[in-house]
């Protein structure tokens, strides 16, 4: 099978229109679904433009079309010896999923050595079984920890 080539660009201020439609759809769909609050995630999106210390938005294009979009978040650790950086979120149209993951994954990759990253961690839901299945076969490993949160916010879910 011919994997189609992916072309990448930073989002910018302006992209909302095609970037949003994806977010909502990754936030909706199954297992693990959550509520869309445009107003909240256009707040975050200019916030997170505003500092690129915050991390990486790319748009994923196959020719003009754009097929999803990845957001790598930055951070450090001592445990993981310095910056350390979350693949916050990655979403593909689903009738361009075959193969352009993988691509996508490895973009992340080069972001972050780029930027001097030395460990990139991510969360699943449980269920989502090809997104398991992806980060798997492209190296991500289970620590058999537990993702906990604390809301410092209220109002926020």
């Amino acid at each position: 099978m011919k994997v189609p080539s992916l072309d990448f660009r930073e989002a910018i201020p302006g992209d909302e229109a095609g970037l949003f439609p994806m977010m909502r759809a990754l936030a909706e769909q199954e297992p693990g679904a959550a509520h869309f609050e445009e107003s909240a995630v256009r707040s975050a999106f200019h916030q997170f433009l505003s500092l690129p210390a915050f991390g990486r938005i790319g748009l994923l294009y196959h020719g003009p079309a754009l097929v999803g979009y990845v957001i790598l978040t930055l951070g450090f650790s001592f445990e993981f010896r310095g910056h350390d950086a979350f693949l916050d979120e990655l979403f593909i149209v689903p009738a361009r999923r075959r193969g352009i993951g993988r691509q996508a994954v490895a973009f992340v990759w080069q972001e972050a050595r780029e930027m001097g990253v030395n460990a990139i961690h991510l969360e699943v839901d449980r269920g989502n079984d090809p997104a398991l299945e992806l980060y798997r076969r492209t190296g991500y490993r289970d620590h058999d920890r537990f993702l906990m949160t604390k809301w410092l916010k209220s109002g926020i879910k």
